[in-house]
C-alpha cells in the first residue's frame, strides 16, 4: 500500500492541492486530509485504492520500499520517450 507520504510527493510532482486529489479520486476533502495527517493505516482499502488510481491516471508512478525507501516519480510521456531515445 502506499503511504501518506508518497501521496504528498505525488501532489507535489503534479502541483495538486488536497481538493484536487479529493475531486479526481471522488472521496471528500477532509478524508483526503486525515489520510496525509494520520496515515493510510486508518483509512479504508478502497479509499486508498481510489487515492492511488487518481494519481495514477495523472501519471505518478509509485515506487515500492527496495532498500533505498519508497517513492513517487512521474511516467516519462510517449513523446519524451520518443525523443529521448533518438
Amino acid at each position: 500500500m502506499i503511504s501518506a507520504k508518497q501521496i504528498k510527493a505525488a501532489r507535489v510532482f503534479l502541483d495538486w492541492e488536497q481538493r484536487d486529489l479529493a475531486e479526481r479520486s471522488g472521496l471528500s476533502l477532509p478524508t483526503i486530509q486525515r489520510m496525509e495527517k494520520l496515515g493510510l493505516e486508518r483509512s479504508s482499502v478502497a479509499n486508498a485504492q481510489k487515492v492511488q488510481a487518481a494519481l495514477e491516471a495523472a501519471g505518478v508512478e509509485f515506487i515500492p520500499e527496495n532498500g533505498g525507501g519508497a517513492g513517487v516519480r512521474l511516467r516519462r510521456r510517449a513523446a519524451e520517450r520518443d525523443y529521448l531515445s533518438d
